[in-house]
């Protein structure tokens, strides 16, 4: 067993071990089962060095707030770097043309459409059967946030797959 670091609190082992198959599944709605574990992992490893991590209450709500961050940041960088690759894509006169027809429609693509904390709210009101107020404390938002986010989702959601 590799030995924990000095930055390691005694107890920060047992909290990723309780959480992190949860954690995995909420990132994997929010970001795709592809980069789950990695954005999990980028998210849990900033926490455990941030100094005021001893002193946080609810720390199940910290790491899934802290999760719903690094999705954030992961999907920001993901669509810079499409936006180059279509870039250069587009100057290379040997590749093929994009089909336009070509979209299918598929859960995963219907919930990446959603925003971060709309994705989030989803989630955690279908995957993890949570009412808007334990879904607030996840969150750390207000009721009205969780419930205006989960309609606006489901909004897209219904126009998206009945087309």
């Amino acid at each position: 067993m590799p030995k924990m670091s000095t930055t390691d609190g005694p107890d920060d082992v047992d909290i990723y071990r309780a959480y992190a198959d949860d954690l995995i599944r909420y990132a994997t709605a929010l970001v795709g089962p592809t980069d789950a574990a990695d954005v999990v992992s980028d998210a849990v490893l900033r926490v455990f060095r941030t100094p005021g991590w001893a002193a946080v209450g609810n720390r199940r709500a910290y790491l899934y707030r802290a999760v719903l961050n690094q999705a954030s940041s992961h999907h920001r960088a993901n669509v810079r770097r499409r936006r180059r690759e279509t870039v250069v894509a587009l100057r290379d006169d040997r590749l093929p043309a994009l089909a336009a027809d070509g979209v299918t429609i598929d859960a995963h693509r219907a919930l990446a459409s959603l925003s971060e904390q709309q994705r989030a709210v989803v989630y955690l009101t279908y995957w993890e059967d949570l009412d808007p107020a334990q879904i607030a404390n996840v969150l750390q938002v207000t009721e009205g946030t969780v419930r205006k986010q989960l309609a606006r989702g489901r909004d897209r959601l219904r126009r998206i797959l009945d087309v």
